[in-house]
């Protein structure tokens, strides 16, 4: 199966459970228009050190759909298929036309459980998905592929 987006969710507040979008306007260095980190009023927004990895984030499907956990809850930007994200640390890649960077994995936190009224700690260590960085302007749609950007040596 040919690594693709499945979904996308944004939240304009951190209280605020994502929904779904058909498409989203992804600005680099920034985040998705209309998401909370990129209003900067995400949970976690105002967390220091702001390091990188915090404009996108993205999550497996295959891995929602063992756990029975819906996209909204898991409270990812990107659900994939086809690709397994703990690779894409430190590699470029593209989402249709847009460049990602793949910073580090995204473990779930006691958040998470607060607000799923679910134990996803252990169910969802190594399989939370993908801290990113938007690298260039573009829109992200439901169906984009996922490919890796060719490695410069």
């Amino acid at each position: 199966m040919p690594a693709r987006v499945s979904a996308i969710y944004i939240s304009p507040a951190a209280t605020v459970l994502p929904h779904a979008v058909n498409e989203s306007h992804a600005s680099a260095h920034r985040g998705l228009v209309g998401d909370r980190y990129f209003e900067g009023c995400g949970t976690f927004s105002d967390w220091e050190p702001k390091g990188p990895g915090r404009e996108l984030t993205l999550i497996e499907g295959e891995v929602l759909a063992e756990l029975g956990l819906s996209a909204a809850e898991a409270r990812r930007n990107i659900v994939t298929e086809g690709v397994q994200l703990n690779d894409l640390v430190g590699k470029r890649f593209r989402i249709g036309g847009v460049l990602i960077e793949g910073i580090r994995l995204c473990p779930p936190c006691t958040h998470l459980d607060k607000v799923t009224g679910q134990a996803l700690l252990k169910p969802l260590a190594h399989r939370g998905g993908l801290r990113a960085d938007i690298l260039s302007h573009g829109v992200i749609r439901v169906g984009d592929s996922i490919t890796p950007e060719p490695e410069t040596p």
